[in-house]
């Protein structure tokens, strides 16, 4: 399994959407179980291919046997095997949560929806593993085509907000596009490592047409990624999409985006190009603290936690895209370490956000008092969750924040560090005004708002989702406990870019 392991990560998600396809023939109840082998399956190739890195190196799997620059290589390096990793276990998280949530929300949309939910997966695992730059861009419009159908199966407002999504992500991928398009007229190749080496050898790094090129890379990947002031379909979309779709949207997309970028950045263009000849860091670095700083007061403006955790990660953007762009060893490794814990903080908290809605049909935090005494183990997993956010160790988000602090103060982007320590505090004043209505105020049910009760009775989540939760839960402490063995592979991968010769 391990030589065919790259191409099985992806398969497994795809294979099992077509046998859900003729499952929903029979309307079997085995759809959701077809789900979790299948995502079973891509967890298990995934650590495989994680564990062949170690041992051996980069892995590059050639699709048909067809070198490049002809063919479509998977280039697998320490990078994109974390956070293929990722992606595969927060699907398979989401995937043992789903079964209950699914068929509450959406009950006549069953199969539909576990397709849509492998093809997204199988979408992002690609993008993960693809060496291609167009066959990249294919496989965004999988995952973005997937995600736009996913959202639009909410209630409500749900297809308003998937249509705005649509609109915004169309621009964003064209943009992409546009920017592929020049660097092949230059360069006669799509493949990013051979695209690279032909500008060397052409001497383009002086040209206006890879310029060109870079700006529209980066202005289609922004987009995608909600980076503000660009984000204005991202808070709709995930507050009212079905809680199944948030729980796997949510955590993924924007880091997958956000992979993109610093695979655009470091395979295709190069350090020197980047960080030394364009000399943008600065600007893009204070366009991260903007977005750090509107995004964290704009989540302490919302009153329903959905719609809260939404824009958190408008701000989580600015994290990460700053870290990447202090053009230092020190910021990249923290971005890059960021992305994988803030995707299992973002899936522990939309998951007792989505337990939450389950129960009560809202997430207004004003009504949600007494929830630790009714749903008491909800409530804990949430907390895990929300002291990660706010960067409490031993949590991985305590670990990720300081190593972008520490790229901050390297670089001397004393701004970026305030941005940083401020969104830590707008989070504590967040979730601790929700700890505060949950814990200390008295529970009351539903149109009974003036019979006050201490002791309200337990009404807890099914078991699957409460697993699912303290699965996330307990990931965030390991990433944070086991940060220094991540760290050694993070750090490996950025001097495969040569970022510290570029910062010297």
């Amino acid at each position: 399994m391990a030589d065919q392991s790259p191409v099985i990560i992806l398969l497994a998600p795809f294979i099992g959407a077509v046998l859900i396809g003729f499952l929903a023939f029979t309307g079997g109840r085995l759809i959701p179980s077809v789900a979790v082998v299948s995502l079973g399956v891509a967890v298990a190739a995934s650590i495989a291919t994680l564990v062949q890195f170690a041992e051996f190196g980069e892995i590059i799997y050639l699709l048909g046997n067809w070198p490049r620059p002809f063919g479509i290589e998977y280039r697998v390096d320490g990078l994109s095997a974390l956070v293929v990793t990722m992606i595969t276990v927060v699907a398979l998280i989401t995937a043992l949560y789903s079964r209950t949530a699914v068929y509450h929300e959406t009950p006549d949309k069953v199969p539909y929806f576990y397709i849509l939910f492998l093809l997204l997966v199988t979408g992002l695992v690609g993008i993960t593993l693809t060496g291609d730059a167009f066959n990249l861009y294919v496989l965004l419009e999988v995952s973005s085509l997937t995600s736009y159908a996913l959202i639009a199966m909410g209630p409500g407002r749900a297809v308003f907000a998937a249509f705005k999504y649509v609109i915004m992500g169309t621009i964003g991928a064209s943009f992409y596009l546009l920017g592929v398009g020049y660097l092949y007229i230059r360069t006669g190749s799509l493949n990013m490592v051979d695209i690279r080496e032909q500008i060397v050898a052409l001497n383009l790094y002086g040209s206006e047409s890879i310029l060109v090129a870079f700006m529209l890379i980066m202005v289609g990947v922004w987009i995608k990624m909600a980076f503000f002031p660009l984000h204005g379909w991202l808070p709709n979309a995930y507050s009212h999409a079905p809680t199944t779709s948030g729980c796997i949207l949510a955590p993924l997309v924007t880091k997958v985006t956000i992979y993109i970028m610093i695979r655009a950045m470091m395979t295709i263009f190069g350090v020197d190009f980047v960080f030394t000849q364009l000399e943008w860091s600065g600007i893009i670095t204070w366009m991260s603290v903007v977005c750090i700083i509107a995004g964290s007061v704009l989540a302490l403006a919302q009153t329903d936690l959905r719609r809260t955790l939404s824009y958190l990660i408008v701000a989580e953007v600015g994290y990460m895209v700053g870290g990447v762009w202090l053009a230092n060893h020190t910021g990249m490794v923290g971005a890059i370490y960021h992305i994988l814990s803030d995707a299992f903080m973002t899936l522990c908290l939309f998951l007792a956000a989505g337990i939450i809605f389950s129960r009560y049909g809202h997430c207004r935090i004003k009504d949600m008092q007494g929830l630790f005494r009714k749903m008491p183990y909800t409530m804990a997993g949430f907390s895990v969750g929300a002291l990660a956010i706010i960067g409490v160790p031993p949590t991985c988000g305590f670990f990720s924040k300081w190593y972008l602090i520490q790229g901050g103060m390297e670089a001397g982007h004393f701004g970026f560090v305030f941005a940083l320590i401020f969104s830590s505090l707008a989070s504590a004043i967040i979730f601790f005004r929700v700890i505060e209505v949950a814990w200390f105020e008295p529970f009351s049910e539903p149109g009974h708002e003036h019979q006050k009760s201490e002791s309200p009775l337990i009404r807890e989540a099914p078991i699957s989702q409460l697993v699912s939760l303290y699965l996330a839960g307990a990931t965030i402490v390991l990433i944070g406990i086991f940060n220094q063995d991540l760290i050694a592979i993070i750090s490996e991968s950025v001097r495969g870019f040569g970022l510290l010769a570029a910062s010297g």
